[in-house]
């Protein structure tokens, strides 16, 4: 399935993004990766390709350009990353093809907390976020104003993260839900792991965005 390389225009400069759109598609997923990543990460690059057997578009793009991704507190400036988000959501809204298309988000690390204040931001524009292996409590105040359902996906033994996940969901709307997945760690590169996070992913979608099973 060929996808199209995007480039979307930032105060002179551009940020670059692959769109990859199913026959049928039903739901329009945009990852959001978390510190030091890139929309060439293997593992949101695998969740895509599940999610698109699922029946969803899916797109994955750089939050910084190069030159600000080697300023490392770039990696780490969440109300940054938040607006970069909130106006890509925005650009893809008015492309051909996929602007009546169900939005949902797919963030990762640190990335998940720029997707939920992204989501408060986009109240009313994104239906669904879902966290994999996220520090949803760095959305500070703003996880008391989401009001789209989330899934967080956590590693069974990623301790520390699975406590601020449960912190988290105690301030998460109502049908939001907290996945362990028994036997991973931070990154889910423990064999099968990865997989089992993506079918979760790929389900929360279907039954938030209204994709094909």
């Amino acid at each position: 399935m060929a996808g199209e390389l995007v480039e979307i225009p930032l105060n002179g400069t551009s940020l670059d993004g692959e769109l990859v759109v199913p026959e049928g598609a039903r739901g329009l997923v945009i990852f959001v990766h978390g510190s030091g990543s890139s929309r060439l990460s293997p593992r949101n690059n695998y969740v895509a390709r599940v999610l698109r057997e699922a029946g969803m578009a899916t797109f994955l793009f750089d939050l910084l350009t190069a030159s600000e991704d080697q300023v490392y507190a770039n990696r780490f400036d969440i109300p940054l990353l938040t607006q970069r988000l909130v106006m890509v959501v925005r650009w893809m809204r008015g492309k051909n093809g996929i602007r009546d298309l169900p939005v949902g988000l797919f963030g990762s690390s640190t990335g998940a907390a720029a997707a939920l204040r992204g989501a408060v931001e986009l109240e009313g524009e994104v239906a669904t976020v879902v966290s994999r292996g996220g520090r949803p409590d760095l959305a500070g105040e703003a996880l008391d104003r989401v009001s789209a359902p989330v899934l967080l996906i956590v590693g069974g033994l990623d301790q520390v993260v699975i406590d601020l996940n449960r912190e988290a969901l105690a301030r998460l709307p109502a049908g939001s839900h907290l996945e362990i997945v028994p036997g991973a760690t931070h990154l889910f590169e423990e064999e099968g792991k990865l997989e089992r996070a993506a079918e979760l992913a790929s389900q929360w979608f279907r039954d938030h965005l209204g994709a094909s099973p």
